[in-house]
């Protein structure tokens, strides 16, 4: 069989040809287009070539005798150990799981040298069965048993060379000792899955916390329904941990996107957010170099005088309440400054839309991104019209208190 031959028909060899050549690869189901790999039936390699996601690969398990198919790993294990290669190892398991794939994914240790050979940077694979090998499993000359199991060719397409059996030497496939075979199952059977502090709080099953949400809203609902000079509700006591956390001043930070283009950047956001005074970006670079600044700092505190809740005899806009401090950051390198839960403290993301902007983020994907209680909210800034700036920032405050409340009330100061 060329090479050519062997590039477009052999599914290991057709998925390498189109990741290193960067063609599309897309999912159909009952000849309909999919973008969802789990709905899938079949994935599409090239034009002309469209494979079931089952097929068994070249590609054998750790620990088997590859003597069977399901010694090996299938097309959609193999394409999802390339797709998901630099995901977390907590994530990469999750989104295996969610795939179907519960059992039968490529491991963590192992996803790194196949996506390696995939990608073309090494040329040799010791678990990847040659082509040879699986049409021929005995030297040359071994006359046949009758009744002998052969593996079955995993190749949709195939093409004999019966006159060349006899005379082409094939190399003979590695065959495990039994022995080995049966104490690598006894380890193996022993082995705890590795887990993290995401994997354990996650859990198999979906979490339902609306009792524990209606019962914090009857709290907030009296607190913000409270007068002013009339004696608080009592809070809620917080346990040792969430007392430990106040006592650092964990402040919020709140996540800009670094874009130039964008309406609101490390330029102008201190003077929008303290101020409620938009400003253009270009305008407060050429202002800040003119005093001497000519670079923006990549973190920015913000101080605001939280206004409490006010009867309506009173105006809303009195000048009292405390200091909350605000971080601002526009990257994910200047997050890390924060320590290692820096993510548990963002209240608020601003961004343009680009997709671009969420690969650095905890969650590359926008939807599970917006996936985890948080809100999405249009900012709407008038570019001309100065004085509806106050209304648009307050607006923008109390959306962020209301939803810091709800979802992280230790993050505000007491």
């Amino acid at each position: 069989m060329s090479s050519t031959m062997d590039s477009t028909s052999d599914p290991l060899l057709a998925l390498r040809h189109a990741i290193k050549t960067k063609s599309p690869i897309t999912y159909v189901a009952n000849s309909e287009p999919i973008t969802s790999l789990l709905a899938a039936s079949h994935i599409v390699l090239s034009p002309t070539l469209s494979l079931p996601k089952s097929t068994t690969t070249r590609y054998s398990k750790p620990g088997t005798s590859a003597s069977s198919p399901s010694d090996f790993f299938t097309l959609e294990a193999v394409y999802l150990a390339w797709l998901l290669r630099d995901a977390p190892v907590a994530e990469y398991m999750k989104q295996a799981r969610e795939n179907g794939l519960a059992v039968g994914f490529v491991s963590v240790t192992e996803r790194k040298s196949i996506v390696e050979w995939l990608e073309g940077k090494v040329h040799d694979l010791k678990r990847i069965v040659s082509l040879a090998a699986t049409e021929s499993t005995t030297p040359p000359g071994t006359p046949t048993h009758p009744g002998a199991a052969t593996m079955p060719l995993v190749t949709p397409k195939r093409v004999a060379h019966s006159a060349d059996t006899t005379t082409t030497p094939s190399k003979r496939r590695y065959v495990a000792d039994q022995q080995d075979v049966e104490v690598v199952k006894r380890i193996k059977q022993n082995e705890v899955e590795l887990r993290d502090r995401n994997t354990v709080l996650r859990g198999t099953k979906p979490n339902n916390f609306s009792a524990l949400r209606a019962t914090y809203s009857e709290k907030l609902k009296k607190l913000k329904e409270t007068k002013p000079g009339a004696a608080p509700v009592p809070a809620p006591t917080a346990g040792l941990p969430m007392q430990s956390r106040k006592a650092k001043n964990l402040y919020p930070i709140i996540m800009i996107s670094s874009s130039p283009t964008a309406l609101i950047t490390m330029h102008n956001v201190k003077r929008f957010l303290q101020e409620s005074l938009f400003e253009s970006s270009s305008a407060a670079r050429e202002r800040a170099a003119a005093a001497g600044n000519s670079r923006a700092e990549d973190v920015i505190h913000i101080d605001r005088r939280r206004v409490p809740p006010s009867s309506s005899s009173q105006p809303t806009s009195t000048p009292r309440g405390d200091i909350q401090r605000y971080f601002v950051v526009d990257s994910t390198d200047a997050l890390q400054k924060f320590g290692a839960d820096a993510w548990e403290r963002v209240v608020c993301v601003m961004t343009t839309g680009q997709a671009w902007q969420f690969r650095p983020y905890r969650w590359s994907e926008p939807r599970a991104l917006f996936h985890h209680d948080w809100n999405v909210t249009e900012l709407k800034i008038d570019p001309h019209r100065r004085h509806i700036d106050k209304s648009v920032v307050a607006h923008f405050w109390q959306l962020i208190d209301d939803w810091t409340i709800t979802n992280k009330p230790w993050l505000i100061k007491s």
